[in-house]
């Protein structure tokens, strides 16, 4: 009887050990990895859901569209324009369109699929970029370049002086053409080390002027790649385009990337008529202060994402939209990657121009109105061109 007692208590004991042992198993391997808060605003389902491109209807944009057609047409007869305009009020698109060319060679016309080099407006994403990694607190905007780069030639120099443009650094596309012997166009971190041993002396010490710089966002773009261990296209694929689903946006390094379909190529107009592909250069391969490419509706995908902080925090943005300052206190009409206008601190916008691209994105706060401009023929009246489409809207569009 006791020899019954005891195997009948050992066998309770491996049976109430064998379920513990299950349950506990069942809950660790049902436990899912823990994601750190400062990944959770770029959900993809969360980003996606807030941002669908909204539009008027064709009977609220009747009058503004016939307008804004016939300004594309007489541009595009008069100052040979090849491009895209969007315009957006209260964030849903008035206008969307595009006229011209897209391969003269070929007559194949613009389509609302064509890609545009955004030469300088690339900047903001870098800025953007830094942004992230600056809210992941894997970086200060106090830091200077020589926390990452030791070799960095110019000392004291802070993300924050790159980002507003106060670092003095010299031109990179001078020492470039004048320092680069080899065939090949040097990449970032080639170009940073070019800049380590070339001997060009910078402008000015940082933070005692303004002095608009590509220099500075090939630095910030390298910083990027060098915290992140990852390329900067890399980046900012994982962590912009893919989370707002800006499927037709990348970017390109010359020599270093594919073609990608739809990509556009600039051109220049040669005796009045002629329209001659305008070759890559060898400062075509750095990135950071140019190379993104994108559309009209991807770039205005991008515009809501970020005003509406699904992208960085409301902080952050104020920090890229707010006027930058010397050392002397001495306000400049720059952000982080964003210019703003001198008399009116609720315009924001960026030009850009590269290679026979011209673009723009200004926002005009205070009337809610967004106009994206995309032309790859060197149009050269990108101001005058913003002003007229506000005015056209303003006289046309009463919703």
């Amino acid at each position: 009887m006791r020899k019954i007692i005891i195997a009948f208590a050992i066998a309770f004991i491996v049976v109430l050990s064998s379920f513990v042992l299950s349950s506990n198993f069942e809950t660790t391997s049902n436990k899912q990895p823990e994601i750190p808060a400062t990944l959770n605003s770029l959900n993809v389902d969360e980003v996606t859901k807030s941002i669908l491109i909204e539009k008027y209807s064709s009977s609220d944009t009747e009058k503004v569209n016939h307008a804004l057609d016939s300004l594309l047409r007489r541009i595009n007869k008069r100052h040979d324009f090849h491009g895209s305009i969007l315009v957006a009020k209260n964030e849903k698109i008035v206008y969307s369109n595009q006229i011209g060319y897209a391969d003269f060679r070929k007559k194949e016309p613009l389509s609302n699929e064509s890609i545009f080099q955004l030469a300088s407006v690339s900047k903001q994403f870098t800025a953007a970029a830094i942004m992230l990694l600056h809210e992941r607190k894997q970086l200060k905007l106090t830091d200077t370049v020589n926390n990452y780069f030791p070799n960095f030639p110019y000392e004291d120099v802070t993300i924050k002086n790159l980002l507003n443009h106060t670092a003095g650094l010299p031109k990179y596309f001078w020492v470039a053409e004048h320092k680069w012997k080899k065939k090949e166009p040097p990449s970032n971190s080639k170009m940073m080390n070019l800049l380590a041993t070339s001997n060009v002396l910078r402008f000015f010490k940082p933070g005692r002027n303004f002095d608009y710089s590509n220099t500075g966002y090939l630095v910030l773009a390298s910083i990027v790649e060098k915290v992140s261990n990852t390329n900067f296209s890399d980046f900012v694929k994982i962590n912009i385009f893919d989370p707002l689903e800006m499927k037709k946006s990348f970017v390109y390094s010359f020599k270093n990337d594919s073609i990608k379909k739809n990509q556009l190529v600039g051109y220049r107009l040669y005796r009045g008529w002629r329209h001659l592909k305008i070759n890559n250069s060898v400062n075509d391969a750095v990135v950071g202060d140019k190379n993104v490419y994108t559309t009209a509706e991807d770039l205005f995908k991008w515009t809501l994402a970020l005003n509406n902080g699904k992208l960085i925090s409301k902080e952050s943005l104020n920090q890229m939209y707010a006027k930058g300052e010397t050392i002397y206190g001495r306000k400049i009409p720059y952000g982080f990657g964003f210019r703003i206008d001198k008399e009116n601190s609720n315009i924001i916008y960026h030009y850009g121009k590269w290679n026979g691209f011209s673009t723009g994105l200004t926002q005009y706060l205070d009337d809610d109105l967004v106009v994206i401009v995309l032309e790859h023929t060197s149009y050269n009246a990108m101001k005058s061109l913003n002003k007229k489409i506000k005015k056209l809207v303003n006289d046309n569009f009463k919703v």
